[in-house]
């Protein structure tokens, strides 16, 4: 979503891009797949940091864009020991590689950039957030509260985004309260986790479809305990969603607290039901966060203006590539 939303960023920004699509396996087992060359037009090449370096062109300055660090501490609780091995014996060093070999490294938000300085010491990171196209994603038309009031979660039922939370959190609230989830049931079955306020929507197969299932909720739900960006969050901003997330990781860069939704301790079940009865009974403050995230939305993370921090980079390096002495 990342590349695919930068892309069309840049190209209608009059800055060319283009996506080179490797099959999954390109991960785990490289020389199984053909080295694709770049366009003969290409003067910059952006990757990812799992990129196995056989598939970085060398001629080319290259940046690198951190999403999450899968080595970060508070990772290890939400990995099995098959996934910790890999990303220890086989991720860490692609990133390690990446990184090194990298003319210019941006991450996602602050929390992620600090993490790559601890763990890989590369200290010049770029903080370059995700972004959204408001134009896409907006407020739907002026409405009151829903009864009961509906809470959205958007994301994999895994622990690692407080899915096994949500059933407690649910309960606690009782009849005056539903749950939809949108997004996979990853590590559970639905007979593991229902209740009777909590609806399933499965996979949202579309943008369209993604918006209006944020437009048709009251808020986001969102007690994920770690987050190297929280794009879910923001999407549901932009979309005059108010959203009730975790105080960790990179969510308070992305939430206002008290502005555009609530933020509440790690793991505290009692304080995310508060916040879900505090906002359901103060419509005036609800609708004051609804047209506060769509504001900031546009304000911080317009896809546009994100573009145009990542083509500031890139015109960064070709200056020094045409310059080395500076």
């Amino acid at each position: 979503m990342f590349t695919q939303r930068l892309a069309d960023a840049l190209n209608a920004q009059g800055v060319r891009a283009e996506i080179t699509w490797l099959p999954h396996r390109a991960e785990y087992a490289p020389w199984s797949v053909a080295v694709p060359q770049p366009p003969a037009w290409a003067n910059v090449v952006h990757v990812n940091t799992w990129l196995h370096p056989r598939f970085i062109p060398r001629a080319l300055p290259l940046v690198a864009t951190m999403h999450h660090v899968v080595h970060d501490p508070a990772f290890a609780p939400h990995r099995t020991r098959a996934q910790a091995l890999y990303h220890r014996l086989w991720i860490r060093r692609l990133e390690a590689a990446v990184l090194r070999r990298a003319d210019a490294v941006s991450a996602v938000s602050a929390y992620t950039a600090a993490q790559v300085r601890e763990i890989f010491g590369r200290a010049d990171v770029v903080v370059i957030p995700n972004g959204v196209d408001t134009n896409v994603f907006h407020p739907g038309p002026d409405r009151p509260l829903h009864r009961p009031f509906r809470l959205l979660f958007v994301g994999n039922w895994s622990r690692r985004k407080g899915a096994d939370l949500l059933p407690r959190i649910m309960r606690a609230l009782g009849p005056g309260f539903e749950l939809w989830v949108a997004g996979g049931m990853r590590g559970s079955s639905p007979n593991e986790v229902l209740c009777s306020n909590i609806r399933f929507l499965g996979h949202i197969a579309s943008t369209h479809e993604l918006v209006r299932t944020y437009q048709d909720a009251d808020a986001l739900l969102f007690p994920s305990r770690l987050e190297g960006f929280g794009l879910a969050a923001l999407e549901a901003q932009a979309c005059g969603l108010p959203v009730i997330a975790t105080c960790g990781s990179a969510l308070p860069e992305v939430v206002e607290a008290g502005e555009t939704g609530v933020l509440c301790p790690l793991g505290d079940v009692g304080a995310f039901v508060q916040a879900c009865r505090s906002l359901a009974e103060n419509e005036v403050g609800w609708r004051r966060m609804r047209s506060a995230g769509p504001a900031r939305a546009r304000r911080l993370f317009s896809v546009r203006a994100v573009a145009g921090r990542h083509a500031d980079v890139y015109s960064t390096l070709l200056v020094a590539a045409r310059d080395p002495d500076g």
